[in-house]
């Protein structure tokens, strides 16, 4: 592959230092749960679900006597909706509990020695106040289907519903026969029952947090659309959407595997599964089994709805199968997701494609930060589960990855991505983690660029000013920072096309508020350009100026 020039602009504050963001405040337990199954009944005559979740986890601390679910209780805000439990036993034997809060506390029967493995049993029901939302689709047809971004598991399964809390699990549902249910994994089981009911099980058996966990249940088309090296390929739609939505999510799911299993790492899961759906808009990530919204469906193979596949089954390799291990460092999904679609693009479309994504991005990020300045994309000791993500954590998160591999270089940033998924692959990571796995790639130290990039906000903005002096045959570059920040110390690339002959590339060594450059040139000068080849996440605006002028005053 070719390597992308090296040295470009560090863009670091003089004073950079590493900043230690606070852990999210989840109420943490020392236990880790193992494997939950979920054995839920449906009906069409209501919205209440009768549940029995079987929890194992294993305790990791000495003398634990009391553990406790996330689950949203009923309670008159809700106006009767939400989870009633009726027992909780272990080894059949039953267990003292308290539901409030949306906490389900328990007390165990005995203290439990550090690495004890106890399996829990929660019998409850009730209607969803949120998480499964059960309506009518587009067609009036009635329909079960998840949401459980970010933390809405809570609300229809007893859970440790954060995002580190990895496990394996099992989606056993009854529902009337006339229904196709979908979950995460293979289905091991489909049963038909006394009473026009259908029993269908699906297991998992990669560990997987919480909020990926997928539930549909529709009058489905489904149709196997072949196997990636023996995983299959599968496409769920309404049945009135058959032909429309078989020829929307025919491509480029195929192509999409394989560049991503090429590039980053092999694809963790059992099967890929990509359903529309009556519960989420635009595409959320379920590992194993994407839901897409209603609309995702036109039949025309649209660019929108292409490219919304491809950056879902980006968050296969990064989001869930390397599951950030604090809500604080969601740009370790998003903005992997984010880029990698437009690596995708460039791969299969074409640089231009590319490109224009990534101004379209940098512009996003410009526009945020002028209206939210100093937010940063690592949030710190996040409590708004609704701030949780937003275009830092998207775009500038992707713009974060692109500069990285221009600073460096191809082979190298793909060995450190490589190098980041083998590690974590299946498990959590931080952003420190993510950062020695390029940094080993690297062979150098970069945490003064992830401190500035990630801990800290604000985005360098320049103005600029060329004129041609045609005695000394010189162009003039006059430079000035004007972000609220300290100056940016660095590097920028500039093109300066004279006519007649290709772009020639110089660069700008910035080092204060303001800066004068001078270049040879023979001729003025048809066009000149700060960063020709978006390589840099940089809000600058470039004047021609007839006649020399002073320099800008401080």
């Amino acid at each position: 592959m070719t390597t992308l020039v090296q040295g470009c602009w560090s863009l670091v504050l003089l004073a950079a230092a590493h900043v230690a963001p606070l852990r999210d405040t989840y109420p943490r337990q020392p236990l880790d749960v193992e494997h939950y199954r979920f054995a839920l009944t449906l009906s069409d005559s209501t919205d209440r679900i009768d549940g029995e979740a079987t929890v194992r986890m294993r305790l990791l601390a000495a003398k634990v006597t009391r553990v406790a679910l996330d689950l949203a209780d009923a309670n008159p805000a809700r106006q009767g909706r939400g989870m009633r439990v009726r027992a909780v036993t272990r080894d059949g034997q039953p267990l003292a509990f308290v539901h409030a809060a949306d906490r389900l506390a328990i007390t165990l029967d005995a203290p439990f020695d550090s690495g004890a493995v106890i399996e829990l049993v929660v019998r409850y029901d009730g209607i969803p106040a949120d998480g499964l939302q059960i309506k009518p689709d587009k067609y009036g047809d009635r329909t079960f289907f998840s949401d459980d971004w970010p933390d809405k598991a809570r609300n229809w399964l007893p859970t440790i519903d954060h995002i580190a809390d990895k496990a394996t699990m099992e989606m056993d549902v009854t529902a009337p026969a006339h229904y196709q249910v979908v979950s995460n994994g293979l289905r091991v089981e489909e049963t038909d029952l006394p009473g026009a009911m259908r029993r269908t099980v699906w297991r998992e058996s990669v560990p997987i947090a919480p909020w990926l966990y997928v539930l549909g249940v529709a009058p489905f088309a489904v149709q196997h659309v072949g196997d990636y090296h023996g995983v299959p390929l599968e496409t769920w739609v309404f049945a009135q959407d058959r032909d429309a939505g078989f020829r929307d999510f025919a491509v480029p799911v195929k192509d999409v595997m394989d560049y991503y299993s090429t590039w980053i790492g092999p694809f963790s899961y059992e099967k890929l599964a990509n359903i529309q759906s009556n519960s989420v808009s635009g595409g959320m990530e379920a590992a194993s089994a994407i839901l897409y919204s209603a609309g995702s469906v036109t039949g025309t193979r649209s660019v929108r709805w292409r490219n919304v596949v491809i950056h879902e089954m980006a968050h296969q390799w990064f989001g869930d199968a390397v599951t950030e291990n604090d809500w604080n460092d969601v740009w370790l999904s998003e903005g992997f997701a984010t880029y990698f679609t437009l690596l995708y693009i460039e791969h299969a479309y074409g640089r231009d494609e590319f490109v224009a994504g990534l101004r379209a991005s940098r512009k996003t990020v410009i526009d945020f930060n002028a209206k939210t300045p100093g937010y940063r994309v690592v949030h710190e000791n996040l409590a708004d589960m609704s701030q949780v993500t937003s275009a830092m954590t998207y775009q500038k998160g992707a713009w974060v990855l692109h500069m990285l591999r221009q600073r460096m270089g191809d082979d190298r940033f793909w060995a450190g991505i490589r190098d980041y998924y083998a590690r974590y692959r299946d498990r959590t990571a931080s952003t420190t983690d993510f950062r020695h796995a390029m940094e080993r790639a690297a062979g150098r130290d970069l945490s003064t660029f992830f401190d500035h990039w990630l801990y800290r906000g604000g985005v360098p903005r320049v103005e600029a000013a060329w004129q041609w002096d045609a005695a000394a045959k010189q162009v003039i570059v006059d430079v000035r920072q004007t972000q609220a920040e300290e100056p940016f110390n660095g590097a920028v690339d500039i093109g300066i096309t004279l006519p007649g002959a290709p772009r020639r590339m110089e660069r700008l060594e910035l080092s204060a508020r303001t800066g004068r450059f001078t270049f040879a040139a023979d001729q003025e000068p048809s066009a000149v350009e700060l960063d020709p080849d978006v390589r840099l996440l940089i809000d600058w605006q470039m004047e021609h100026v007839p006649q020399p002028s002073s320099r800008p005053k401080e």
